[in-house]
């Protein structure tokens, strides 16, 4: 096609799975391969990764996320409700289950199983999900966007923040352009990565057609590939307002990144008319005109109305874009990535640190994007991603990936430093205000400030106990945790609660997550007999006791990966009988059901190397929200909730309690 055709064809915006695509024509390209006219050295600058499996080899093979039969998923939503229901509540509930058995439940399942029939390419929860997100109206920071933050670099030199941010922007660059160019390692979790991680697996899974591919893997060596459906959202992407339901809007036709700093955008191409990535020291030198740049902070920081409700901003966003700010919004929208410069360190205030990545003051941040790695005055860097796009595992592999990359080959050096100048060709992005605008700053900023105020926020580290303690002790180190999340909140309240786990299903096509309810009738047992005082039981008892907690646990995490929990199950139906236009059922009519989906304890594990801290906010407006590690020599939680509805901090002593308790029983004798 000649380069006059191409210019004359508009671009194309298709919806995926509620996802707004741009898909224009690729800016004209030599049809040489990246072989034949880039060296050896460029490619090992160009690419984080040259798999030589494509990066979607498995994607076709994945198998397809199962619909449980409804009388399991029925028996398990009991088994969910029997540890925070007292005794007539559970009668009424499992009358309204037995209900719904005979009654709608069959319909409702067989109508499910003919939707998920006819679209065989997604699985049954994506559409509902995706909706469920994009419909909510609640502000992103803290309701929704988690947080991760990097572990320090071993040189403190590295922690310097242009040579931090400079290697960070080019290893995510480095990242995308495998990613897009299909030569990113495909996910594939290896449960002996000692024996099957290697080029013999690599090599055989070429030649195992594409369709049986997955089970190929599986069968062969025990390594199970993982959905990649999430990935292509990592990068250009963002999530846009509008009333009643937002859209995610994806252009990967760009070559820019977009930088905050005080409130202020800049934006400046990493990539070349080639799509070769640019040098480290011209990367450095636009990142050091920025940090050079000695205007006062933004008088109209328009990045503070990301953290108000969705009606409210999409209405606000049109009038920005009408006022002439169109540009600007496009330039931040289509953006590779958003790079976020703050003006405070944080690294010997943990608290401090935790409310940076979490939330900040919302003057230097843009919350829509699909993330935003941010990076501290003194070095520290994290991430903060919106979530309605994807789950953390796939964030999870972009951030060890690029920690891996900066630990061993960064490409820029704090010798560098000296030897550069700033880049004029970085442009500093002008935001046109009105009245209505500064009213709405202004409102937005007195909102949120009170809003974080009212969070508070503690975390716990416990040393000598972990992974490696827990296994000789013959129990899952994730079910210690989670008692010990009960156990705290029992000796809090003396109640039992309705608790959510997030369990990755990305072992099937689309998958997404499901809940692990950890809220059991054994931990329900242990609790009240390590709080009654009167109690005689033993410590050999007590052992036993925690035990059975981790094989129910570790059977409930089984299922729930396996896609055989009930909760998203229970959505799903839930939903369809929304559509279905028939009287609510039982099941769903109970008060207990929507009892159980108030999440009092959320927790969700970041159990990484590559993690110094993460978290999330409370999902409910009276409950905590738990981001923890658990690591071959200790355990650690962060905690966040509302101050005038629960005390975070008395809730982090009742978990030291409780995890001291836990290791008390199985050291003593």
């Amino acid at each position: 096609m000649s380069l006059l055709v191409a210019k004359r064809l508009k671009p194309i915006y298709v919806k995926i799975n509620g996802c707004t695509i741009l898909l224009p024509l690729q800016r004209p390209r030599s049809t040489q391969t990246a072989a034949q006219f880039r060296s050896k050295d460029d490619d090992d600058y160009e690419y984080i990764q040259k798999s030589i499996l494509n990066t979607m080899r498995f994607q076709g093979g994945l198998p397809r996320l199962p619909i449980p039969e409804l009388k399991k998923t029925c028996e398990r939503y009991l088994s969910a409700q029997k540890p925070i229901l007292i005794e007539e509540q559970f009668k009424h509930t499992e009358s309204c289950v037995q209900r719904f058995l005979v009654g709608d439940g069959p319909k409702l399942q067989t109508g499910l199983k003919l939707t998920n029939f006819r679209k065989r390419h997604t699985s049954y929860i994506t559409e509902y999900w995706f909706d469920m997100y994009l419909r909510d109206r609640k502000p992103l920071p803290i309701n929704y966007n988690p947080f991760m933050v990097f572990t320090p670099e071993r040189d403190p030199r590295y922690e310097n923040q242009l040579v931090k941010s400079t290697n960070l922007l080019i290893s995510s660059i480095r990242f995308m352009k495998s990613l897009r160019d299909r030569v990113l390692e495909p996910h594939v979790y290896h449960m002996y990565p000692e024996k099957t991680d290697n080029e013999k697996y690599r090599k055989v899974m070429r030649l195992v057609p594409s369709s049986l591919s997955f089970y190929g893997s599986m069968l062969l060596f025990k390594a199970f590939p993982l959905d990649m459906s999430q990935y292509d959202n990592l990068f250009h992407s963002t999530r846009i307002p509008e009333l009643e339901k937002d859209m995610i809007q994806i252009d990967n036709t760009t070559r820019h990144v977009v930088v905050m700093r005080k409130g202020h955008f800049y934006t400046f191409n990493v990539l070349d008319e080639n799509d070769h990535i640019y040098p480290p020291k011209e990367i450095a030198s636009s990142l050091k005109f920025i940090l050079s740049d000695d205007e006062d902070a933004a008088r109209n920081p328009i990045g503070v109305l990301t953290t108000t409700e969705r009606d409210s901003w999409a209405v606000t966003r049109h009038h920005l874009s009408e006022i002439g700010n169109y540009d600007l919004l496009k330039t931040i929208d289509s953006a590779i990535m958003l790079l976020v410069l703050d003006e405070e360190s944080v690294a010997t205030d943990y608290k401090k640190l935790l409310r940076t990545f979490l939330h900040g003051s919302g003057l230097n941040r843009w919350f829509d994007k699909s993330f935003s790695l941010i990076v501290a005055k003194d070095g520290t860097a994290g991430v903060n991603f919106e979530h309605s796009w994807g789950d953390g595992v796939a964030v999870l592999r972009y951030f060890e990936d690029v920690k891996k990359d900066i630990d061993e080959k960064p490409r820029f050096h704090p010798e560098d430093v000296d030897s550069i100048s700033s880049n004029a060709t970085v442009r500093k992005l002008s935001v046109i205000s009105d009245d209505k605008i500064d009213a709405a700053i202004a409102e937005a900023k007195k909102q949120y400030n009170e809003w974080i105020q009212e969070l508070g926020v503690d975390y716990y580290i416990y040393g000598g106990f972990g992974k490696k303690e827990c296994k000789t002790f013959g129990v899952s180190p994730d079910a210690i945790m989670q008692l010990a999340f009960q156990l705290a909140h029992y000796k809090q309240e003396r109640e039992m609660v309705a608790t959510y786990e997030s369990c990755s299903t990305a072992a099937f096509k689309h998958g997404r997550t499901e809940t692990i309810r950890s809220c059991t009738l054994e931990t329900k047992a242990l609790c009240e007999a390590i709080t009654n005082s009167s109690s005689i039981i033993s410590n050999a008892e007590l052992k036993k006791m925690i035990i059975n907690c981790s094989v129910t646990h570790s059977r409930l995490t089984r299922e729930a990966a396996l896609g055989q929990g009930f909760d998203r199950h229970l959505f799903a139906l839930n939903k369809a009988w929304k559509k279905a236009g028939i009287q609510k059922p039982a099941i769903f009519e109970d008060p207990s059901y929507e009892t159980l989906n108030h999440n009092i304890l959320s927790t969700s594990t970041l159990s990484s190397p590559a993690v110094a801290a993460g978290a999330f906010g409370p999902v409910v407006k009276n409950g905590y929200g738990i981001g923890y590690m658990i690591q071959d020599n200790r355990l650690g939680a962060v905690a966040t909730s509302y101050q005038d509805q629960r005390n975070t901090s008395d809730y982090i002593q009742n978990l030291k309690s409780a995890i001291k308790d836990i290791h008390n029983i199985f050291l003593a004798k």
